[in-house]
């Protein structure tokens, strides 16, 4: 198992004249699962952007290692998974198509066979021929989880991960959440109970506006 680690130092975001939260300190490593939770508004998206490393801080700085050894933010894409609502996904492109297209924008070689393995996991294997366009929300949210894992990442972050799953999806969601989680570093930012319970540890951001 690759020792891979989050280091978040003095962390801190702030927009305008609106403080999100400030000096946060926590240092993640692989084998667990994370939670950011907080009401809606409060700024989970917000610092799950920035340990992703979309957006920067306005003070403080996150710190990615694998092995002990720091990783560049130009590489960071190649260590990690990525679940959002806001993730955008090729509707004119068949399933596989996506995942082709995705492995080509990652620059490697597309894994047919463990894509078959997380359609199957999935349910969307006998969909993998279809275009995303005719899609429910549900088979899309499965779909976002299909592309984050598809390059087996050392660390995955799920930012509202169950949004648009019923609850047979959501169990699906959880069961493969637990098992990436034995090896791999996991973090959820969400409101939902059921979500936070995968959670070992959770980082409460109403404690941080202070």
């Amino acid at each position: 198992m690759a020792n891979y680690s989050l280091t978040f130092q003095n962390v801190t975001k702030i927009f305008g004249r609106r403080l999100i939260f400030k000096n946060i300190n926590e240092e993640l490593s692989s084998g667990n699962i994370f939670g950011f939770s907080g009401k809606n508004g409060s700024g989970k998206s917000t610092l799950i952007k920035i340990a992703a490393g979309i957006i920067s801080p306005t003070k403080g700085k996150i710190i990615h290692s694998n092995n002990n050894k720091k990783i560049i933010p130009e590489k960071l894409h190649n260590y990690m998974g990525f679940v959002s609502p806001y993730l955008f996904l090729y509707s004119e492109f068949t399933a596989e198509e996506n995942l082709l297209h995705l492995s080509n924008i990652r620059g490697v070689a597309y894994n047919k066979e463990y894509a078959k393995d997380l359609l199957n996991k999935f349910e969307l294997y006998d969909r993998r021929n279809d275009y995303l366009k005719g899609f429910s929300s549900g088979m899309l949210q499965r779909m976002k989880f299909i592309f984050a894992l598809l390059h087996k990442p050392s660390i995955i972050f799920l930012d509202e991960p169950t949004s648009n799953l019923d609850t047979k999806g959501k169990d699906k969601v959880y069961e493969i959440v637990k098992e990436e989680g034995k090896d791999k570093l996991i973090i959820i930012a969400s409101n939902e109970e059921s979500d936070l319970e995968l959670c070992s540890k959770i980082l409460e951001i109403e404690k941080y506006k202070n």
